[in-house]
């Protein structure tokens, strides 16, 4: 990229060429493929699983500044997979455990630390501040932020998306390839996808296309190989296959089509209630929950039900609710991990019949942050 092999105006010192020797082989790559890097600045979005492989990577090859954006903190249930935090971080700002991690693992590079969540509102100013971004976002309404300022200001968007057993990665950059969005256009319905909190997300996945996904950053930054535009890059674990899906530009894409609408970045509601079906926050389950009449029903797995619950629960999961037989005459309010299967469960009740029924926003998840959960009794 020449934004960045322009500020490459010095050589590089003896101790980078000892680290990187083993990369300054590589044909077509060299000192030149190097001082690249070194004077290049990535944005890495997330600090989860995705993050926990990209970034390192990325600090390994000697990436000279390395931006981090994530409001969240280590739990314990992230070391599964998240790789960048271990143990005696759990609690601390992912970002900070992250830049500890990557400082370690190369002094020479700079990290910089967002500790904020990706908005419509700031997204165009951080992003446009970097050569290249590396999405590794969990929920579509950082998808789309990201997608949107990418495109508006020019900048390579290294795409990868994890769920349960497979993965997907591509390199969204107009007007050389499509962008985000004119692969996906617009959010799935509400629901329809559920989240890595709520379905599960295989461990070493997350090592396979975060791979990858540095893997094309370095290409692009270097102007080595062909990067994954105009294809969308598949991989099953469960099979152990990777599939190329060839993908175009549209030319009637409202983000960069030829008639494009989209001129500031649009947040896709990570969970859109639906107005006739008003969702309770924590507060609004605490005080439901002083009304015996309130029946909480846990839909989540019986695995996560023994993680631990809200209690007074009642464990029935979202496929056995519909046969349930729940009674008519009470309030029934359901929650799960995050919110997707719950909003589902809402909708199946509904459309059976039952006169009252609504569901936690942000489930559990959002309840462990304010409220205490309990070991389940039956």
């Amino acid at each position: 990229m020449s934004s960045a092999a322009e500020r490459s105006g010095r050589a590089m010192t003896g101790e980078e060429r000892r680290r990187y020797a083993r990369q300054l082989l590589l044909p077509g790559f060299g000192s030149a493929g190097q001082d690249a890097l070194i004077a290049a600045r990535v944005l890495v979005i997330g600090a989860g699983g995705l993050g926990s492989v990209t970034a390192p990577y990325l600090a390994a090859a000697g990436v000279g500044t390395i931006g981090i954006v994530d409001d969240d903190v280590v739990d314990e249930s992230n070391l599964q997979r998240q790789l960048l935090h271990d143990t005696a971080s759990v609690g601390m700002p992912k970002v900070a455990s992250a830049a500890a991690r990557l400082l370690a693992l190369n002094p020479l590079v700079r990290v910089e630390t967002h500790p904020v969540r990706l908005t419509a509102a700031n997204a165009v100013e951080l992003i446009g501040s970097y050569d290249l971004v590396v999405d590794g976002a969990d929920n579509f309404a950082t998808r789309y932020v990201v997608a949107d300022a990418a495109a508006l200001t020019g900048r390579p968007h290294v795409w990868g998306s994890i769920l349960r057993f497979d993965g997907q990665v591509s390199v969204w950059w107009p007007p050389h390839g499509p962008c985000y969005r004119c692969v996906f256009p617009a959010a799935p319905p509400e629901g329809s996808v559920a989240s890595c909190a709520e379905a599960g997300v295989f461990g070493s996945l997350c090592a396979a296309i975060g791979s990858v996904q540095a893997s094309e950053a370095i290409k692009l930054l270097s102007g080595l190989g062909e990067p994954l535009i105009g294809r969308l890059l598949v991989h099953d674990a469960l099979a152990a296959t990777w599939s190329t899906v060839a993908v175009r530009a549209n030319p009637q894409c409202a983000l960069c089509g030829d008639h494009r609408t989209i001129t500031a970045p649009v947040s896709a509601p990570e969970v859109v209630a639906d107005q006739a079906r008003p969702r309770l926050d924590v507060a609004g389950l605490v005080t439901a929950l002083t009304d015996p009449e309130t029946l909480l029903v846990d839909v989540r797995e019986p695995a996560e039900w023994a993680t631990g619950v809200i209690a007074g629960a009642r464990l029935i999961a979202l496929g056995d609710l519909a046969a349930a037989g729940l009674p008519r005459d009470r309030r029934l309010v359901l929650y799960c991990a995050a919110g997707g299967r719950s909003a589902r469960g809402v909708a199946t009740l509904s459309d059976l019949g039952y006169p009252s029924v609504t569901d936690l926003a942000g489930g559990i998840t959002a309840w462990a942050a304010e409220r205490p959960i309990v070991a389940p009794t039956g």
